[in-house]
């Protein structure tokens, strides 16, 4: 089996620690590993397939070094923020890698491909044009692979998303804000606890806030999830976010409600049926077995979960559900890896 060098920047975060575990699951054909980080995460074990590999420093160099050497890197994931793939993603590129970028930084650059293999897979097709496919927002993936199959079925005029968003979105440092606080409660010391990661206390509450604001009135991240989906699925439908971060741990989840073509009579069975059908989606609907979709469920798994699927009470083209994912893997990790697995394949053919 032919096998690929492997370099992952940003191995010391959550992303890139999730990185290893999916590459591992999935017996990718990795031949080099090159785990790359700052300075500070240098030297830093990790592992992976049963090997253990030492953190390297990030540099503008290291990706021309290896490629003198013979061990020219040919998949780079990044996943260390926008700053650090606008500055270095270039010289992997410029060493003969393809890089798959985890940051919303080339999200919308209309010559780098925006992909969630489930959806729009032809679109890596075109990744030489940069050397650089993009990672959607976290969100926008798990919105999509449920949108996707509803859209083809009937056509989608507008969609409004609310997100529950698991404070993992932001980061190691936002999960031991949560874990830091509820500890702190328990000690009745809640009013003593800061907020670093999040502008208000996150444990016992929920924040309407996610990003930066707008001048439109939403929020970076609700922009996102706008943006991202009509190029995803090259679309012009309606379609509007509320984007909350909630006080779960991990997985975020999603109340979709979907309007579809004038004239449409929604099936929920059919509705049903195609979403479980389709890809990497699985249906959770029993109401009456108290089954649907929670945090608990999709954590650390790779499938998208959908339930209470159910028709609007007034109009017959209206459809609302409630989807679960684990965004470090569905939203992050395990989308990045499947492009890249949908990379090798494109190439073998």
């Amino acid at each position: 089996m032919k096998t690929y060098n492997v370099a992952v920047v940003g191995a010391s975060g959550a992303v890139g620690e999730e990185l290893f575990r999916v590459l591992e699951e999935v017996e990718f054909p990795i031949g080099e590993l090159l785990p790359l980080a700052s300075a500070n995460s240098a030297g830093q074990e990790i592992e992976c397939k049963g090997k253990s590999y030492k953190i390297e420093e990030l540099t503008e160099t290291v990706f021309t070094e290896y490629a003198d050497n013979d061990k020219r890197i040919d998949i780079a994931f990044f996943s260390a923020g926008g700053s650090i793939s606008e500055k270095y993603a270039k010289y992997a590129v410029e060493s003969g890698a393809v890089v798959i970028d985890n940051t919303s930084h080339f999200r919308m650059n209309a010559d780098v491909p925006l992909v969630v293999p489930e959806v729009n897979p032809e679109d890596i097709e075109w990744w030489e044009e940069t050397g650089i496919i993009a990672n959607p927002n976290c969100s926008t993936i798990q919105m999509v692979q449920l949108l996707k199959p509803l859209h083809d079925l009937y056509g989608i005029k507008r969609v409004d998303v609310s997100t529950y968003q698991a404070v993992s979105g932001a980061g190691k440092a936002g999960m031991e804000e949560l874990v830091k606080q509820m500890q702190d409660f328990f000690a009745f010391k809640l009013s003593e606890s800061e907020c670093n990661a999040f502008a208000h206390q996150i444990a016992l509450n929920v924040i309407p806030h996610i990003d930066v604001p707008q001048e439109n009135g939403y929020t970076k991240e609700e922009m996102k999830m706008v943006n991202e989906t009509a190029k995803i699925m090259g679309t012009d439908f309606a379609l509007s976010a509320t984007c909350v971060r909630v006080p779960v741990l991990r997985s975020h989840s999603e109340s979709i409600t979907i309007t579809f073509q004038d004239g449409v009579d929604v099936d929920v069975d059919k509705a049903r049926e195609v979403l479980a059908a389709f890809e990497n989606v699985t249906v959770i609907d029993d109401m009456s077995k108290n089954e649907y979709p929670m945090p608990i469920i999709a954590t650390d798994t790779d499938e998208t979960y959908v339930g209470r699927i159910r028709k609007d009470l007034f109009s017959d083209n209206i459809l609302h559900l409630w989807g679960v994912a684990d965004q470090v893997r569905v939203g992050a990790a395990t989308n990045a890896v499947r492009i890249a697995q949908k990379w090798i394949k494109m190439r073998k053919n």
